[in-house]
């Protein structure tokens, strides 16, 4: 497996040595860059050694995280950022999906499933807490249907499953299919719906474009 650059942002003390002593542990981990804030994060990018992954807080002093965002996605057009964070309110949620986010994560989630959602971003998949995905839809209205004719009866099953936040993994245990044959259905829901992947599935089904 190639190795991952990880940057965290995080302006709290404790959770940041939390996040970088347990990440740098993880096997094809490789944090380049720890910051308490967007200002100095924005000024130490080391040279040669851009990260792929970026963990960024959005209640960060001086520049939010949300603020931050178009700027870090400018001076790193190829990086993925998770946002992780306490807030869960729609408005955040959207602002930072965008914004250029690749995922969203409460803070609430298990130290143990960060590797696997920065695998899993980095790998052009995206990361979003359940209670994410049911936060944005909760709060457009009304509930997004893709059109009928549009999906056969799994591939609407597997687009429900989506837009609830789960991963391939899940949507398998879900519905009790192979992985495989999951990805399968995922990639045909993408190309029938038109979007690029899940960031834009959940954007779009949340303004009634689906």
């Amino acid at each position: 497996m190639n190795s991952l650059n990880l940057a965290i942002v995080e302006d709290d003390p404790e959770v940041r040595w939390l996040l970088s002593d347990y990440l740098r542990r993880q096997p094809g981990l490789n944090v380049v860059l720890v910051s308490e804030s967007a200002e100095d994060f924005l000024a130490e990018l080391p040279d040669g050694l851009s990260p792929h992954v970026v963990l960024l807080d959005i209640g960060l002093p001086g520049l939010s995280g949300l603020d931050a965002l178009p700027l870090i996605k400018q001076r790193l057009p190829q990086a993925d950022v998770i946002v992780q964070t306490m807030f869960e309110d729609a408005d955040r949620i959207y602002l930072a999906l965008s914004r250029g986010a690749s995922g969203y994560l409460l803070k609430s989630t298990p130290l143990g499933q960060l590797p696997q959602a920065i695998r899993e971003v980095a790998g052009g998949g995206s990361s979003l807490s359940p209670v994410v995905a049911r936060r944005v839809l909760a709060h457009f209205k009304p509930s997004p249907q893709p059109h009928a004719a549009a999906l056969s009866p799994r591939e609407q099953q597997v687009f429900e499953a989506l837009i609830d936040g789960l991963a391939d993994k899940e949507v398998a245990q879900r519905l009790g299919l192979g992985l495989e044959t999951v990805r399968t259905h995922v990639k045909n829901v993408y190309h029938k719906l038109h979007v690029s992947g899940r960031i834009e599935l959940l954007s779009r089904a949340a303004r009634g474009q689906l």
